[in-house]
């Protein structure tokens, strides 16, 4: 049987597409992203509008850092990132975006600092540990091999029950979520916190007890905020330091330094 003929053009672009499919070869999956980190931002009634831009440029600063950009894309998965920002509600102000090239990070800081402000009246930390647990995490495009909150706040839960805010804890603990604190310590504003009791309205039928024992905001948030595998809490020195506090955080959170800190429950709140 006589060959089958081709023209020289016919076989070169015979040649060029079966090249085509031995270089792509068998289709791999994709790697997952080292960590999924939620960036969750107080914007209640004492972040006024110079407070929120501090926080917005400071997280924007910090993913534009080359510690950062390294930590966050040194593995081939890349990072997750998303922002929340929570007062009375709680709401996604930022979607998942993913970090795996620098030209990723500065895309995701130039969304950072574009975010126009928001704002509330009161702290409702339990809403936020509710709505990142129930439509955060669920969003996720792809699977992480860790999940960190990381909660930014100048004060306590004003409107949520004791055990109310507990339980929501123990639910966004619950869908292996790691979460991080990062109190803001204002001098003269939140040196001491949790006596008395206060209510904001509209959440519940009776009314919310601070707790009675005097304590600073940090081990507030040891207390009420930390928790899961690795947790640590890192304060910032007033909102002038929060560029640097949150810095340094991304870098522990997003890096091995994380899995090493495991059982250790804080660090240095200064």
């Amino acid at each position: 049987m006589d060959r089958l003929r081709l023209s020289p053009s016919v076989r070169r672009a015979l040649f060029t597409g079966l090249a085509a499919l031995w270089m792509a070869g068998p289709a791999r999956a994709e790697p997952p992203p080292a960590v999924a980190l939620v960036v969750a931002v107080d914007v209640s009634q004492s972040v006024d509008e110079a407070r929120f831009t501090l926080q917005m440029e400071g997280i924007a600063a910090a993913l534009e850092d080359p510690g950062v950009i390294a930590a966050m894309t040194g593995r081939p998965g890349g990072t997750l990132f998303a922002m929340v920002t929570w007062a009375d509600q709680a709401g996604l102000a930022l979607n998942w975006q993913r970090i795996a090239t620098r030209a990723d990070a500065l895309a995701t800081a130039a969304r950072v600092r574009a975010t126009p402000r928001q704002s509330g009246e009161f702290t409702c930390l339990g809403q936020m540990f509710r709505t990142v647990a129930a439509s955060v995490i669920p969003a996720m495009p792809l699977p992480a091999e860790r999940i960190v909150v990381d909660v930014s706040g100048d004060g306590i839960d004003n409107c949520t029950d004791p055990d109310n805010l507990e339980a929501e804890q123990q639910t966004l603990l619950g869908t292996g979520a790691t979460i991080n604190g990062l109190p803001i310590l204002v001098p003269g504003e939140n040196d001491v916190v949790g006596a008395g009791a206060y209510r904001a309205p509209g959440y519940g039928l009776r009314a919310t007890p601070l707790p009675q024992d005097r304590t600073d905001l940090a081990q507030w948030y040891r207390a009420h905020v930390v928790g899961g595998p690795g947790a640590f809490l890192l304060a910032a020195a007033g909102y002038g330091d929060f560029s640097k506090a949150i810095r340094r955080k991304f870098v522990i959170e997003v890096s091995d330094a994380a899995r090493r800190m495991e059982g250790s429950p804080a660090l240095d709140p200064r």
